[in-house]
């Protein structure tokens, strides 16, 4: 059985999604980041970034979002949930949750999780920069109705997580940005989704 190491609401939800999206067959369990149990050498030894996720297979542990949820596409075939039948476009698919971990996470992430917060011109300049990253998402990376076209991929719980940290910090403007609230509602009314918010005790947004 397949065991996802996570913290709740935390970029660590995508992989989370991806899993019950499959049928996988898989446990969880929740590491308090509030807590320190990443820092534990129990966790450490699981992973030592100390970071969630991690996902425990019977070949060892695999780490990272983007790793996790292809595997989980390229083992659970069924679903649908890459088209493991083009090289290209999978290829296409881990190039944007590629952009989504390198360059929106940290965006959004530094501006809602530093810890003193940002304040006064360093907070305006990071908004603005996150605000870029979403501009591009909206215009240019995000196809329509789902992240790669007209099939759901692992790629919509992905920046299904962004979007989310983006409208509870006020800042997914529906006028500026239709298409990434569109999707985020879409992403949410998926009975996995539901699923996966509720394990996690989260409610939709």
């Amino acid at each position: 059985m397949l065991k996802l190491y996570y913290t709740a609401g935390a970029c660590a939800l995508a992989s989370h999604i991806a899993l019950e999206e499959a049928g996988a067959d898989y446990e969880i369990q929740h590491i308090d980041l509030k807590a320190g149990e990443q820092k534990t050498p129990e966790y450490l030894a699981i992973n030592p970034a100390g970071v969630t996720p991690a996902l425990a297979t019977d070949d060892g542990v695999l780490t990272e979002n983007l790793v996790i949820m292809g595997y989980v596409a390229q083992t659970h075939p069924e679903p649908n949930l890459a088209d493991n039948g083009s090289s290209f476009n999978f290829g296409k698919m881990q190039s944007l949750n590629g952009w989504l971990g390198s360059s929106l996470h940290p965006a959004i992430g530094k501006l809602l999780f530093s810890r003193p917060p940002l304040e006064g011109e360093a907070r305006d300049a990071q908004v603005e920069l996150a605000l870029k990253k979403y501009d591009l998402a909206e215009q240019h990376l995000f196809v329509g109705p789902w992240a790669m076209g007209d099939q759901y991929t692992v790629a919509d719980g992905y920046l299904s997580v962004f979007t989310r940290w983006a409208r509870q910090a006020a800042l997914l403007d529906k006028a500026r940005y239709p298409r990434l609230n569109a999707h985020l509602d879409r992403v949410q009314s998926r009975p996995a989704v539901q699923r996966v918010l509720a394990a996690e005790g989260i409610e939709a947004v």
